[in-house]
């Protein structure tokens, strides 16, 4: 992880982990004023807080004026005010002529304290913010990140389809290519390459898997579900041209034929989507980057925290117990 203070994506990622925030909260033991339902905190608590004058807090919120605003911070105006005043008036100095206030909720007071530099108290809290984000992931997950992309529902399903698809992949390669044994884990790592720039041995080397450990268990649905997607399509595309030569296809004519496939413009926003997905949950979830698709990262969605650490998440053997009744039909086929 980088320095918070420079890195966007390393704060925003913090900041959508709603179950590392709470633990912050309660590690700080700060609560501040509950306002529509979320504590706020008005400049001059800030300004206690983290011991910096009023006007650094003005140039932060200049500069940082849209990161700060998506993170909480808002200006309380009209009846929102007159609310807030009457709540509590009593126990801030709020003068008779403000219009308008600026509030912080606990998201936006952290992800002021990961910017500032001129303040001891704010560098104090970044470092213990990631020893409880690490401490939060890890109670989440059991201790290992490796397979956080099992926990994710949609994962199931395409588990339970990817065989299929494989099936009609590797038949299709003996069927229709001339060449020996090589070419099923040759025109497999090309596929991956397309997608996301990395062979499975590359891919295993950068997240640490065992030579028995199979890459795609460790594959988001979406990077599994394109994966499916070009070995079909290549199947029938291959088929379609052994059919038409009456005879195998060479490896330069499955070469031409590979290239023109992937260079489809209907893969393309499928192609950049999985490779999004990849590397920005690589880096928020398992902490590993993937140098070729390193300008592809971005910050994990609220979502993604739901999808894989959420009410929704199950490990892998939970939902296999829970659709036993599946595994059970298909080992009937």
């Amino acid at each position: 992880m980088k320095d918070l203070t420079i890195s966007a994506i390393d704060r925003q990622n913090i900041l959508n982990n709603l179950e590392a925030i709470n633990n912050i909260q309660s590690y700080l033991g700060v609560t501040g004023m509950l306002f529509k339902n979320e504590y706020r905190f008005t400049k001059d608590q800030i300004s206690e807080f983290y011991n910096i004058d009023i006007s650094t807090i003005d140039s932060y919120l200049s500069n940082y004026d849209k990161e700060l605003k998506h993170n909480g911070y808002e200006l309380l105006k009209g009846k929102l005010l007159k609310s807030f005043k009457e709540e509590f008036g009593g126990i801030i100095n709020i003068q008779s002529k403000t219009t308008q206030l600026g509030v912080f909720n606990f998201r936006a007071f952290l992800n002021l304290g990961m910017l500032l530099v001129e303040s001891e108290m704010a560098k104090a809290v970044r470092s213990k913010m990631l020893d409880i984000v690490i401490d939060t992931l890890n109670d989440q997950l059991g201790g290992s990140t490796k397979y956080i992309n099992q926990r994710d529902e949609d994962f199931f399903h395409s588990m339970l389809k990817e065989p299929h698809y494989r099936k009609e992949f590797t038949t299709a390669l003996h069927d229709c290519l001339e060449l020996g044994p090589y070419k099923y884990g040759y025109y497999t790592d090309e596929i991956y390459r397309f997608i996301f720039k990395e062979n499975a041995k590359e891919y295993k080397h950068i997240l640490n898997l065992k030579d028995n450990e199979n890459v795609r268990d460790t594959m988001y649905s979406e990077v599994l579900n394109l994966i499916a997607s070009f070995e079909t399509g290549i199947a029938h595309e291959m088929q379609a041209k052994f059919t038409a030569l009456g005879r195998k296809l060479s490896k330069h004519e499955m070469d031409e034929l590979l290239v023109s496939f992937a260079n489809h413009p209907l893969h393309k926003p499928h192609i950049e989507n999985a490779r999004t997905k990849m590397a920005t949950r690589d880096y928020g979830f398992r902490k590993v980057l993937h140098d070729n698709l390193e300008n592809y990262i971005t910050s994990i969605d609220l979502s993604d925290y739901q999808r894989f650490l959420g009410d929704k998440s199950q490990s892998l053997q939970e939902r296999i117990n829970d659709n036993i009744e599946i595994f059970k039909r298909l080992k009937d086929r």
